[in-house]
């Protein structure tokens, strides 16, 4: 690990003026130092902000602190009665003693478990841009088979991110000009196009403050997690939903999909394919049709296809029939 100069933040303001990489927990961060993936030359730590509180919001939602570790969210009673489907991302996406360190802005910050991201004698576009992407022609066993392109097939490795992406949650941050903003879940990460070293829009000092859910949706919420082991592995594929069933047809559906992209995917395609059918083999087959529209294997990688089509398949009829 190389050297670094660090400094404690003592307010917001104080943490997005001093210029630096933000650390919390360092459940990532510190791996990546260790291994000089990498290298930052200050490190800002939050990890004493007043972040760290569940809190409702007036239209029935909830705020949750950047700094709430993944254990007491995946815990909170608001959390498990109201937005299940979130608890069990949490609980299916580490260790115990990972969970109580981790924080939620932490969470969506995760880069990716990619290989060759993490062998710096490799070329990777998104460690260093313009050095290739190894994983294309390589061994891409875990890698993404939707919104690639020829510079990157990184997979974002997140649990949390992807039932996040099905509940509509909003990340607010601030700014070092003190402005804050309000991003929706699925305007705040990139895919990788000809940038794959930018996985967000956040801006430099730009420090992720909360995050906000809406009210709970109506519906059966799940989450399913297809992993190479029961033992905290990271997903193949994941699937986070809220699927309800009105009359004998479905009324609203909200699907997001994890280990198979550069972000928590979602394509309202899927959902368009199921609102207002009688759920039924067929429906949840052309609602596959459209997630899969324009996947592509990379050799080791070909399976997931399937894979991913298998396991939204049987959510669906699990929530529905």
């Amino acid at each position: 690990m190389k050297t670094f100069d660090y400094e404690r933040a003592s307010s917001i303001d104080a943490a997005v003026r001093a210029g630096g990489r933000f650390i919390a927990g360092g459940t990532n961060l510190l791996d990546l130092m260790k291994l000089q993936v990498e290298t930052p030359d200050k490190l800002v730590d939050i990890s004493r902000l007043d972040l760290d509180r569940i809190e409702e919001r007036d239209d029935g939602g909830l705020t949750i602190g950047a700094l709430v570790p993944n254990s007491d969210l995946a815990a909170d009673p608001r959390v498990i009665e109201r937005y299940e489907v979130l608890s069990r991302a949490l609980l299916a996406g580490a260790s115990g003693q990972l969970r109580n360190k981790a924080t939620t802005g932490g969470n969506l910050l995760q880069r990716t478990r990619c290989y060759y991201f993490y062998d710096t004698a490799a070329g990777c576009n998104k460690r260093e841009p313009g050095s290739g992407c190894e994983a294309i022609g390589g061994f891409n066993r875990i890698h993404a088979i939707i919104g690639t392109s020829d510079q990157c097939i990184a997979t974002h490795p997140g649990d949390m991110p992807v039932a996040m992406r099905a509940l509509d949650a909003v990340v607010v941050t601030q700014r070092r000009d003190g402005d804050k903003r309000r991003i929706s879940l699925g305007d705040f990460y990139r895919l990788p196009g000809d940038t794959p070293q930018i996985e967000n829009v956040l801006d430099a000092g730009e420090l992720i403050t909360h995050i906000e859910l809406p009210p709970a949706p109506a519906g059966r919420q799940f989450y399913r997690k297809v992993r190479d082991r029961a033992s905290y592995a990271f997903a193949l594929v994941s699937v986070a939903g809220v699927v309800d069933v009105q009359d004998g047809r479905i009324a609203s559906a909200a699907l997001a999909f994890g280990g198979v992209a550069h972000m928590p995917w979602r394509n309202p395609a899927v959902e368009q394919a199921l609102v207002g059918q009688a759920p039924s083999t067929e429906v949840f087959e052309a609602a596959a049709d459209a997630l899969l529209r324009d996947a592509r294997g990379f050799g080791s990688n070909d399976f997931k296809i399937p894979l991913l089509r298998r396991t939204l398949i049987a959510c669906l009829r699990d929530v529905t029939l």
